[in-house]
């Protein structure tokens, strides 16, 4: 488990910036400790424990790029187009039987191993076929054209994929080229998470006219599980401090993360500030971000506690930018920031400075091909169909007093949030 100071969150000001927030958790946050060892069909997502040393040249030997003939450098005609005889007949998979002759040609095929002698290919496009059964090759192509050369993909000895590679299927394509049927990764960082408050219940379960069915950690259990986190779900705990410091103590013990939505404002019902500090230590950010600003992080013996604003929106958007660096550093890999797309702006808008701000927005193509963002026509951060309706959030940065049809921003859609 994560151990850290009591302190270790501390920080000056009554509001923390975005840049400054991930900052700390990224130089805080240590990778958790253990490894597994996985088949290469579970590795996808999964965070690479050690690097990736290549066992073996990809491609592990010289072969054709194409269909075609291949002959020797020093044969290849320098002027006029030349009659070759034709030697051999080389398939993927095969080998041909003998080294190349002089003057002479080898019709191979894509992937098909070059013949001792050959180090080059014509394309089969390029040549003719006389009637007497010779090739004729014209003049002027390089020496070595259309080879594939032992190890100029990956290299023998070289690090195929780097410690803290996030796995994507592409990472899992090349260790499945390299021979491998398991890797060792790092264990998945365990994550404690429930919703908090007297007003939510259970999806199914009886509510009275007061309350709301639970989204809030259903959602966070998701964007948890595409990170690649084994999820503790502590369900829903009700507003009594004396029971919610019990039960964050309890998880300290068996998690990475305590993750929690809901009660860290300062309204006198919100008690998850007040239950934290009876068993740990808290940093009540209100980063200066919207929507979302009341955002906690904290230390209970030892593990890191991170609060999210009960609003939805607010609970997505700070989910992305808050928890998410905080998972990948305890999963030792490094977040990289997704890269906006550009857009056209289709709306008004007003905003305070030194806040970054994220607008919900759906796309739209102009008749110039552009595209323009449409803002949701609705306010509020407990609106989830304006999660559900929209492409994707405009963010607007700190410096950013106001927008304007026609202004120039940076989109992100939701499929590059996590």
């Amino acid at each position: 488990m994560a151990q850290l100071s009591d302190d270790c969150f501390a920080f000056g000001g009554p509001l923390m910036a975005v840049d400054e927030a991930l900052s700390i958790i990224t130089s805080r946050l240590m990778p958790v400790e253990g490894t597994d060892v996985v088949p290469l069909e579970q590795a996808d997502g999964r965070t690479l424990a050690a690097d990736l040393i290549a066992p073996l040249n990809i491609p592990s030997f010289m072969n054709s790029a194409v269909d075609g003939y291949a002959v020797r450098g020093e044969d290849v005609p320098v002027s006029n187009a030349r009659a070759f005889e034709i030697q051999d007949r080389v398939a993927a998979g095969a080998s041909a039987r003998e080294a190349i002759q002089p003057g002479h040609a080898i019709r191979i095929f894509t992937g098909a191993p070059m013949p001792a002698g050959a180090d080059t290919v014509y394309m089969q496009e390029d040549v003719e076929l006389a009637e007497d059964g010779t090739v004729l090759l014209p003049s002027g192509l390089a020496r070595g054209a259309n080879v594939r050369l032992a190890g100029e993909d990956i290299p023998q000895g070289s690090i195929a994929l780097p410690k803290g590679r996030r796995m994507r299927p592409q990472d899992v394509a090349l260790a499945a080229a390299l021979g491998l049927t398991e890797l060792a990764v790092r264990r998945k960082p365990r994550v404690a998470v429930f919703s908090t408050g007297n007003e939510v219940v259970a999806p199914g379960e009886k509510r009275t006219a007061a309350q709301l069915f639970d989204s809030n950690r259903i959602m966070l259990s998701a964007m948890l599980r595409r990170l690649g986190c084994e999820v503790i779900d502590l369900g829903i705990l009700r507003d009594d401090r004396v029971a919610l410091a019990a039960a964050l103590k309890q998880a300290a013990q068996n998690c990475d993360l305590i993750l929690t939505t809901g009660g860290v404002s300062t309204g006198e019902e919100d008690h998850v500030r007040a239950a934290i500090e009876t068993v740990g230590s808290l940093v009540l950010w209100r980063m200066a971000i919207k929507p979302g600003r009341p955002v906690a992080m904290g230390v209970i013996g030892g593990t890191p506690f991170i609060g999210l604003p009960g609003n939805p929106v607010a609970g997505f958007v700070t989910f992305t930018y808050v928890v998410q660096p905080a998972i990948l550093a305890l999963a030792g890999t490094s977040s990289t920031p997704p890269v906006p797309l550009r857009v056209r702006a289709e709306f008004d808008y007003r905003k305070k400075a030194g806040r970054r701000e994220y607008i919900r927005v759906t796309l739209k193509q102009g008749s110039d091909g552009l595209l323009g963002a449409v803002k949701f026509p609705r306010e509020g951060a407990g609106l989830l169909s304006s999660l559900v309706q929209t492409d994707g959030l405009v963010e607007l940065r700190e410096g950013v007093t106001g927008v304007k049809p026609g202004d120039m921003l940076n989109f992100l859609p939701y499929s590059s949030l996590l």
